[in-house]
């Protein structure tokens, strides 16, 4: 039996480390403040924002949240934003994703002041993790290494791979795993012959945005491996992009759906709002 990587653990392990930080700021005087920003009422977006609410609640972060109509104009989003960034007080500002079609997503990531950027999405963000300066660390593959570390994977000297190239999860995670040490492929659509790039990996990443894509055709005997995917399957029931009961026969460790990578995301994304109070003492 492969050992199975448990995010909900692991996550909770996380929060409980912060909630202990937040308490010893607020002994100091010191509150973490994170604003989250819903412009539409996208239902999964609705419940990506409850959960980060309750983190937050959990760990002792203040939160204020905003929930703009669908017609919110790209003007209005922005000045709240640029109130936001002015404001002392707030230390994180996370503009939940998608935005509604007429505003520009990208003219939204690069307002928020990178120094309140806990998601980690901002040019000058993503330009420090390339060249290895301190900055925020998108939440998703900054929680993927948490789970290997704290699962006792090792990555460096390894042979990663990365199915998907994504802004928010495949590029960051290939740059990543190269300051792990780790060898790194990043593959996609157009790789050709995806199944022999992938069976040489030790370490295989699923960021594919297909539910069951990868079957043990594509996995080493003995690989770890992390589905970073997250569907419902026509039984509306939740899977990722790894077909896991053919899998995990295969591997030597792999992240479950749900139950991996998703609490993961929201922990690390909590880290990167103490870390903002921090640095902004």
């Amino acid at each position: 039996m492969p050992q199975i990587i448990d995010g909900k653990a692991i996550s909770a392990q996380i929060k409980e480390e912060l909630k202990e930080k937040v308490s010893r700021m607020k002994q100091d005087g010191r509150t973490v403040c994170l604003a989250v920003i819903q412009a539409g009422n996208d239902p999964a977006s609705s419940v990506y924002v409850a959960n980060k609410k309750k983190a937050c609640a959990y760990i002792g972060i203040e939160s204020v949240s905003y929930e703009l109509p669908e017609e919110v104009t790209q003007e209005e989003l922005l000045a709240l934003i640029a109130e936001l960034n002015a404001r002392k007080d707030v230390d994180g500002i996370l503009v939940q994703l998608p935005v509604p079609e007429h505003i520009d997503e990208d003219a939204v990531i690069r307002a928020i002041d990178p120094k309140k950027d806990v998601d980690g999405f901002h040019p000058a963000s993503v330009g420090a993790l390339c060249i290895g300066q301190p900055g925020f660390v998108s939440c998703t593959p900054a929680g993927i290494i948490e789970l290997l570390r704290r699962s006792g994977i090792e990555i460096e000297g390894k042979e990663c791979v990365v199915i998907g190239r994504s802004n928010i999860v495949g590029k960051p995670m290939a740059i990543l795993l190269l300051r792990e040490n780790g060898t790194v492929t990043v593959t996609h659509s157009r790789t050709r012959n995806l199944k022999e790039v992938t069976k040489r990996a030790d370490i295989l990443i699923a960021a594919v945005g297909k539910p069951k894509m990868i079957t043990r055709e594509y996995v080493k005997e003995g690989a770890v491996v992390i589905d970073v995917g997250i569907h419902r399957n026509e039984n509306n029931k939740l899977c990722g992009d790894v077909d896991f009961e053919d899998v995990a026969p295969v591997s030597s460790a792999i992240t479950p759906v749900p139950g991996g990578v998703g609490p993961m995301t929201i922990a690390m994304l909590m880290h990167n709002c103490v870390e903002s109070a921090a640095l902004n003492l």
